[in-house]
């Protein structure tokens, strides 16, 4: 199996609790970085043993798969044990031995379509342009300091192509002027979204994935954006955002990041 194949069929241990497989799949030192849960490959399992015996079968559907070097990254719905929709992107690293050795991930609940009638999953899943993986990576980390970060705001314009820009987001509409009113909107409410920090920085063709560090309006905040670009400008965005968790209520100590 690829190691995209791989993770996928690690997910579907959720939903079927085929411990023996997840236990196949996973390198004994497993570090994992969801903070609602303990490290190592049997606190995967014992998990997997707790789903299982629920009452309501958890479901998994995957929705873009992509892989960079050691690292394969998903976007997913899950609903654990009936707990309600939730969509996320994971990040596996594997090790030598192709075994799946390190986890992060962030999870929010499914909204309701945006105000321009998309939703956090819907789109374009059509991996392309292969060739201009290392281009892609590079707009999206300039554009993470100029914009995101905001050292060169002034640039913002130039790394879309017009207003043209489709929005996933569940609070913003398409284009630059969505995106520039939403802004306004949290700034009257005393709202800040502030990124200061790239943690990780994940492509494969026209797809790149940032994992950024900052605050939303005060509170620690983890950033899983998700970057769709065509001919060298951003196209398309999707993102799930995730307050990151008081350190005492924290089930291992490996960090978000």
């Amino acid at each position: 199996m690829t190691n995209t194949q791989k993770a996928l069929e690690l997910m579907g241990t959720f939903a079927t609790g085929d411990q023996e497989k997840a236990a196949s799949l996973l390198a004994e030192g497993y570090i994992q970085h969801n903070l609602a849960y303990g490290t190592g490959r049997q606190a995967f399992l014992d998990s997997l043993a707790y789903l299982a015996a629920a009452p309501v079968k958890t479901t998994v559907q995957n929705i873009r798969a992509f892989e960079d070097g050691d690292k394969v990254f998903l976007q997913t719905v899950y609903n654990f044990a009936g707990a309600g929709e939730q969509v996320a992107f994971d990040i596996f690293r594997f090790d030598k031995e192709g075994k799946i050795a390190e986890h992060w991930d962030n999870l929010a609940a499914k909204g309701a379509p945006n105000p321009s009638g998309r939703t956090q999953i819907d789109g374009s899943n059509q991996l392309a342009d292969l060739d201009q993986t290392e281009n892609n990576r590079k707009i999206v980390e300039d554009f993470l300091y100029d914009v995101m970060q905001g050292h060169r705001p002034e640039k913002t314009a130039s790394y879309f192509a017009g207003d043209t820009y489709i929005q996933h987001n569940t609070a913003i509409a398409d284009g630059l002027s969505g995106l520039g009113a939403a802004l306004e909107t949290m700034a009257k409410q005393g709202i800040e979204m502030i990124y200061t920090k790239t943690r990780q920085l994940l492509a494969q063709g026209n797809f790149v994935l940032a994992v950024s560090e900052g605050t939303f309006g005060g509170a620690p905040t983890s950033y899983y954006d998700l970057w769709r670009l065509e001919n060298g400008k951003i196209a398309e965005h999707w993102d799930v955002m995730e307050t990151i968790a008081a350190p005492e209520t924290w089930k291992n100590q490996n960090g978000k990041f």
